[in-house]
């Protein structure tokens, strides 16, 4: 079962932040949490993080499979390598290049049918 992140960033905000709620951009992306990368862009916005928590929160970040599978279609469409993504998204190559392994007839089924 997945956790209501609306709901938990709702009751964080009530009672830590309640002026954010009153931010109508903030209640609109509160509305839209469906996938773990929608949850960390929010999370980014809402709450400033020290460098050294980044990184420790960067060593504990899942991703559910929907958002592994649009980071590989993004890096498909865009022809962009296992390093770039690495560094942009700050996942690890080993972690990506799994990925590739674990979705790869998922995204030749997608290439094929696209053309």
């Amino acid at each position: 079962m997945r956790p209501n992140y609306k709901k938990i960033y709702y009751d964080m905000l009530r009672l830590e932040h309640p002026e954010k709620l009153k931010d109508p951009k903030i209640k609109e992306l509160l509305g839209k949490l469906n996938t773990t990368e929608d949850v960390l862009k929010f999370n980014e916005k809402i709450f400033e993080q020290s460098k050294e928590s980044q990184i420790n929160n960067q060593k504990l970040k899942t991703y559910d499979k929907e958002t592994m599978f649009k980071l590989l279609q993004y890096q498909n469409k865009h022809g962009f390598s296992t390093s770039y993504m690495s560094r942009k998204y700050k996942i690890s190559r080993t972690t990506i290049m799994n990925w590739k392994k674990a979705f790869e007839e998922e995204i030749e089924e997608k290439i094929n049918a696209g053309k």
